[in-house]
């Protein structure tokens, strides 16, 4: 409850800062300033040169954080959940610490160049993001509570045709009506479909192992249980 209500009121005073953002640059004849810039404009604005060194520290300390902690979360996963499980599952501790320390490099190269796209957008960037998350593991993690069928296979050809169809979404060269493909339809909605019919269909072509069926069916016994307790 505590977290939400945290939440609940970042998400308002966002809201009223765009708004106002938004009434305040619309009265400004001949004024022209970048909505990613807003906050930083209203504060320089409204607020004494003390305050408003207070509230560029805050972004900056925000991004700061954020940074760090996606950084070793990304070079974590890289490491422990592809590199020791994929490539070397016996490999030392020193290794497995090199290998960290060369993904964040890596990562955060990928970063640089991104931010250097000058006509990209932070909103635009993290809505790509999103739609890449949802079309990539959306199905999969549905999929998996509701249908027994489900298959290692039919997750990964789920996961890689989601993933695939969001940036071909982006990227394609094609426009419909005179819009691209993304500003014509969000992304995430074709990754999400035809992530959930590379999901059926190749279950349809493999068998699960049988340990799979096995706790799919302590799962929905536990389930009914609780819900007959309930």
């Amino acid at each position: 409850r505590i977290g939400m209500s945290w939440m609940i009121m970042s998400i308002i005073g966002a809201l009223f800062t765009g708004l106002y953002g938004m009434a305040y640059v619309s009265q400004q004849d001949g004024v022209s300033i970048d909505p990613e810039t807003i906050f930083i404009y209203l504060s320089q604005l409204l607020f004494h040169p003390l305050i408003g060194g207070f509230l560029l520290a805050a972004i900056l300390a925000a991004i700061m954080s954020t940074i760090s902690s996606q950084l070793l979360v990304t070079s974590s996963s890289l490491t422990s959940d592809f590199y020791q499980v994929f490539l070397r599952k016996n490999a030392s501790e020193k290794e497995l610490v090199i290998a960290g320390r060369i993904s964040v490099i890596v990562v955060a190269a990928v970063a640089i160049g991104l931010a250097y796209d000058r006509d990209s957008t932070i909103l635009s960037l993290v809505s790509n993001a999103w739609a890449g998350f949802g079309a990539a593991f959306g199905p999969l993690v549905i999929f998996s509570l509701f249908d027994r069928h489900m298959t290692r296979a039919a997750a990964f050809a789920g996961m890689i045709t989601g993933a695939v169809t969001v940036l071909l979404w982006i990227y394609l060269p094609i426009t419909i009506s005179g819009q691209s493909l993304s500003a014509w339809m969000y992304e995430i909605v074709p990754g999400f479909i035809l992530s959930s019919i590379a999901i059926v269909v190749v279950s349809k072509l493999t068998q699960p192992r049988e340990s799979v069926k096995e706790t799919f069916e302590k799962f929905e016994e536990a389930l009914h249980h609780q819900q007959n307790v309930i």
